[in-house]
């Protein structure tokens, strides 16, 4: 018997979310990476052995793999250059503790498409997997709007009332956790962990800088306190 896929899906929506394929064997960041990316509206399997990333990769229709490199009974390097071998074309982002030109060599050379080294930004982490569903046409992000504001995330855009907003990546990250549950609270250590590198060990305060800059570039009406639990994303004034 094939062991068992942890499968995770986004809550709610008509809309087929995108496939994403986790391959890591350390199960506290692969579940850490579920729940983010989930939380971003993916549908998320996560395995823990290369053979069986393999197996899964092959056998069903993802739209994109996060694949680790060191992983117990076959290498991400094989398990990439075995995909390629057999024909198929999903993208896939390399992750590795490893940090050197030659990695990064070999892991392109048996067909990744991107390389991320740990330890990463989880914000870097979903930009580039927004930009290789991009690239390979596999994406259709929604634009969120909420009162004047709109929200692109595949552009990673904000407009107000049709005016561009400049927000830092960090703003941009915060506003669009706050956007997909617009309405319904969300607390620091939520925004904090979707955010933050996974290895942020500071002061969850640090969302109310970023919450104050939001605030002034954006309006202080569109997002509420909700004292002891968290910020709320409303339509504004």
């Amino acid at each position: 018997m094939h062991p068992p896929v942890t499968r995770h899906r986004p809550p709610g929506g008509a809309r087929r979310p995108f496939r994403l394929l986790i391959v890591e064997d350390e199960k506290r960041l692969a579940l850490s990476l579920a729940k983010g990316l989930m939380a971003e509206g993916y549908a998320v399997d996560v395995v823990h052995d290369g053979r069986e990333g393999l197996r899964r990769a092959t056998e069903d229709g993802y739209d994109l793999i996060v694949l680790d490199i060191m992983l117990p009974g076959m290498n991400g390097y094989r398990v990439c250059g075995a995909l390629r071998a057999a024909g198929h074309d999903v993208p896939v982002l390399m992750l590795t503790a490893k940090d050197g030109e030659y990695d990064e060599a070999e892991g392109l050379d048996t067909g990744a498409d991107d390389y991320l080294t740990k330890p990463f930004s989880y914000v870097v982490l979903v930009a580039r997997v927004k930009a290789l569903l991009r690239r390979h046409g596999r994406s259709a992000l929604p634009v969120l709007r909420v009162g004047a504001l709109t929200i692109d995330q595949g552009a990673q855009r904000v407009e107000r009332d049709g005016a561009e907003v400049a927000l830092t990546t960090k703003e941009f990250a915060v506003l669009e956790q706050l956007a997909l549950r617009a309405g319904e609270v969300v607390s620091k250590a939520e925004i904090l962990e979707h955010v933050w590198d996974f290895a942020y060990e500071g002061d969850a305060n640090i969302i109310e800088v970023y919450v104050s800059a939001l605030r002034r570039k954006l309006g202080a009406g569109h997002i509420a306190t909700v004292r002891g639990a968290g910020y709320r994303l409303v339509a504004g004034e």
